[in-house]
């Protein structure tokens, strides 16, 4: 894949398919290609933008994770999708292949095997990585207080070494999946900050495969999907 694939356009805005190690928007001072910046080169070039009409950010995906994301094209646009971005999206999904824990890891167990809730607080390190803090005490799962979030899980297949999870955000904080799946022995594969042992695609292996939304000016109810990569399924086998 290039590093964007256009999903759907009209004059509002774009649904693109972003590549992982890509930025989704520029951070001050950062010069390089961003998912924001190749999108509006494309339109550029299509004589579709201009002073008025190019992508401006509602949302954004981490460097690292790859799939669905929107961009407005003009500033009205994007202030109508911010103030109405919870009633207006009303699915989002991501797929993870994380690791198993290993035998006699020290983790406390998932609420269920196979499709529950993790709502540990979220604390930030210096190096701005978010991770779920345990008490000395706290062999239950429950962290410090921190910053509130609530990640539902699904383990979709499962083998010795990797599992293929869905997961929707009900808060959506920096890291969440990333921090929330590692404090239960699940890193992402080729999760380095989140102590992962494999990184077998050279890539996070997150993925944002659905945004389901209606439409900020049409009310047409869209969706958009995007598998994972089939070689995750094939490394769980």
């Amino acid at each position: 894949m290039s590093l964007i694939e256009i999903l759907y356009i009209d004059q509002y805005i774009a649904v693109i398919n972003k590549a992982s190690g890509l930025l989704s928007v520029p951070f001050p001072g950062f010069k390089g290609k961003t998912a924001q910046s190749v999108l509006e080169d494309i339109l550029r070039k299509q004589g579709r933008a201009n002073s008025k009409h190019h992508p401006f950010a509602v949302h954004r995906l981490d460097r690292d994770t790859s799939g669905v994301m929107m961009f407005a094209l003009t500033a009205q646009a994007q202030k109508v999708i911010m103030d109405n971005w919870h009633k207006m999206v009303t699915g989002r999904i991501y797929h993870a292949l994380a690791e198993v824990p290993r035998p006699g890891s020290n983790f406390p167990p998932l609420e269920n095997e196979t499709e529950g809730w993790i709502k540990d607080d979220l604390s930030f390190n210096a190096h701005h990585v978010g991770y779920v803090k345990r008490g000395p005490s706290t062999g239950s799962g429950t962290a410090h207080h921190g910053t509130p979030a609530r990640t539902h899980y699904k383990i979709l297949k499962k083998g010795s070494r990797y599992a293929l999870f869905e997961l929707e955000l009900d808060t959506g904080k920096k890291n969440q999946i990333r921090a929330h799946l590692a404090a239960y022995g699940y890193p992402l594969a080729g999760d380095k900050d989140h102590r992962a042992h494999t990184d077998p695609f050279n890539r996070l292996c997150l993925h944002a495969c659905t945004l389901e939304f209606t439409h900020p000016f049409t009310h047409e109810q869209m969706k958009f999907e995007v598998p994972e990569p089939s070689e995750w399924i094939k490394i769980i086998k």
